[in-house]
């Protein structure tokens, strides 16, 4: 199974529901999924009942601390199928993975992500598109991607960058740091940090104060916000354009046959310490 995105349509609140789900693999993100993440919030758009959007880990928790996970990053297991051709890793990334997170972005409904477990990579993207975050107390946050022997996509890189801080994503990036769901609240990344048991009931009561509100002027604050903050995307986006068919400049993608890339991936599926 690769996983779903399962969505519930608003209530009577307004509140429309969104959950990561990939059982086994603590809601790690295949292509599928990045795909209906998209369609899914593509649809919520044009859904004028909906008011705020709550997304969040489904399914069992799993590991000795019993969490449901948010999201603990890609499905690695599908990553041989493409990662090492340039061509099919561009248009993992820029097509798949930001067609998904753009259409968080351009959502101007207001979304509450609930963060439980393990919040890595792919996670503290999806993470980095909502609004408002709130997380457990033993939540834990990171983009360890550097010990696959691979970079973040510059559009990716920018929207992380932007919403965790630049010493964040780098110590994230470049040391494959982890925090705390108390270190990002002191960040600023996280707005409200609580005991484990009660993360649901505080993500519901965020959500519920928004949908009381009036609708229309939260999705023209949600439209402000995005022009104000977009230059970094801007910039990201002549990047991650650069070596495209037609455009000249250096590829960002021809690390795909890299010695390394191959390396950091064999070495996460053979379970072993990878050898740079």
């Amino acid at each position: 199974m690769s996983g779903e995105v399962k969505v519930f349509p608003p209530d009577a609140a307004g509140i429309a529901r969104v959950q990561l789900c990939h059982a086994g693999k603590r809601n790690a993100m295949s292509v599928a999924m990045w795909r209906a993440l998209r369609a899914a919030f593509v649809a919520l758009q044009n859904d004028a009942s909906a008011r705020c959007v709550l997304i969040e880990g489904g399914g069992a928790g799993e590991g000795e601390s019993g969490q449901v996970a948010f999201c603990s990053g890609g499905d690695i297991a599908e990553y041989p199928g493409f990662r090492f051709d340039a061509a099919a890793l561009r248009d993992f990334h820029e097509s798949a993975v930001w067609g998904g997170l753009s259409a968080m972005l351009d959502c101007d409904v207001p979304i509450v992500a609930s963060i439980s477990g393990a919040c890595m990579g792919a996670g503290v993207e999806i993470a980095a598109c909502a609004d408002l975050r709130l997380a457990a107390a033993s939540a834990r946050f990171g983009a360890p991607i550097a010990r696959l022997g691979f970079p973040m996509a510059p559009r990716e890189a920018a929207l992380v960058a932007t919403a965790v801080g630049a010493l964040t994503a780098r110590q994230m990036l470049l040391e494959a740091a982890t925090f705390s769901a108390q270190e990002m609240a002191a960040r600023g990344f996280v707005g409200s940090v609580v005991d484990d048991q009660q993360l649901q009931a505080a993500a519901q009561s965020s959500a519920g104060r928004i949908a009381a509100l009036a609708p229309q002027a939260a999705r023209a604050n949600k439209q402000i916000l995005r022009a104000l903050l977009a230059a970094p995307l801007a910039a990201a986006q002549t990047l991650a354009q650069q070596g495209a068919a037609g455009r000249p400049g250096n590829d960002v993608y021809a690390y795909a046959d890299a010695a390394e890339h191959r390396e950091g991936i064999a070495a996460f599926l053979g379970k072993r310490a990878p050898v740079f």
